[in-house]
């Protein structure tokens, strides 16, 4: 698949001269905590520069004083590729939504994308909505009977529209077959896929450059903001992909 023109330009990111200087890895190889690799150092170099001086969208890292909205904290990927065309450079991903969107500039699409106008995702969780708000007003009124059959209704819609979303994913792996992220877990043993399986950078990166025919060399993770209270993830440290979500996709990813 040849990607459009327009999207390359926007979302890979050629070196310049200096990236020769640096020794081309022979095997792919994804950085272990502050280990990456000197190609990865130089794109991240990059991308920390890009989000401190970019002003396309906001985002509250918790990083300036007096920032709106909610600290969030957020892990971004590197990936270092050659192009069809043998050009060295990288690609770039967040794990989940940035600024509430999807999409921007420099980096790489979901592989599904559940914010889409109209799509089945938020008409189900505005159907959740109603749910909780019905509840709410029920339990205002002590109607017990009908608050626990409306939880049962809740706990079915709920799982429903999960199972629903996680069929929406397919991966590729290096030889071009493509893998649902269902399948992916029932091999692992895992009764069904974490929430938010397949939002993670390494996946979304690695899923990029499969569908456009890039050689991927090496990839790294880190932490840009504030660190969550659930975590110690700190902001600029390098970090392996988790194992709860990733392990099991990028097996089946990265197979020959």
């Amino acid at each position: 698949m040849t990607p459009p023109t327009k999207e390359l330009n926007l979302i890979f990111s050629p070196f310049d001269g200096s990236a020769s200087l640096h020794e081309v890895p022979e095997v792919f190889s994804i950085s272990q905590d502050n280990e990456p690799h000197p190609l990865c150092l130089l794109a991240v170099s990059q991308l920390q520069a890009h989000l401190k001086e970019q002003d396309q969208w906001e985002h509250n890292f918790g990083l300036s004083a007096g920032a709106a909205g909610a600290v969030i904290g957020k892990m971004f990927g590197v990936l270092v590729v050659r192009t069809k065309a043998l050009e060295l450079g990288y690609l770039a991903a967040f794990s989940g939504k940035l600024a509430g969107g999807n999409h921007h500039a420099k980096f790489v699409p979901p592989v599904f994308d559940g914010l889409v106008e109209g799509g089945f995702v938020n008409d189900g969780m505005r159907e959740l909505t109603r749910i909780n708000a019905e509840i709410s007003a029920l339990e205002a009124h002590g109607s017990d009977d009908r608050v626990h059959a409306l939880r049962e209704l809740r706990k079915t819609h709920s799982m429903g529209l999960q199972r629903r979303i996680f069929e929406q994913y397919h991966f590729l792996n290096r030889a071009g077959r493509s893998k649902s992220l269902i399948d992916i877990f029932e091999e692992a043993d895992y009764k069904n896929p974490p929430a938010g399986a397949g939002e993670c950078a390494a996946p979304k990166l690695l899923q990029y450059a499969f569908l456009h025919e890039m050689q991927p060399l090496a990839l790294a993770e880190f932490w840009w903001g504030q660190s969550p209270k659930s975590a110690t993830w700190k902001h600029g440290h390098f970090y392996a992909p988790c194992k709860e979500k990733c392990a099991p996709i990028l097996a089946h990813m990265l197979e020959n």
